[in-house]
């Protein structure tokens, strides 16, 4: 038996703009209409999105995750 350890890592908003190459106002549209992952509080004015979730979500817009999963 193994034991894997699995990192998140944490995204700020630059990176998410750089991973997905959408624009800033949109990714905000799409958080309110609940398609895009949800950024998380990490302190008064920092928010950090999940890279699992980010990923998922571009692999999903992209085909390469089925509807179940």
């Amino acid at each position: 038996m193994t034991n894997e350890i699995h990192t998140e890592k944490f995204l700020r908003l630059n990176d998410v703009l750089e991973r997905t190459g959408l624009s800033r106002s949109y990714i905000y549209k799409s958080v309110n209409d609940g398609t895009f992952p949800t950024p998380r509080k990490v302190g008064g004015r920092a928010s950090v999105w999940l890279e699992s979730e980010l990923e998922y979500w571009m692999q999903s817009i992209a085909g390469l995750k089925g509807a179940g999963e």
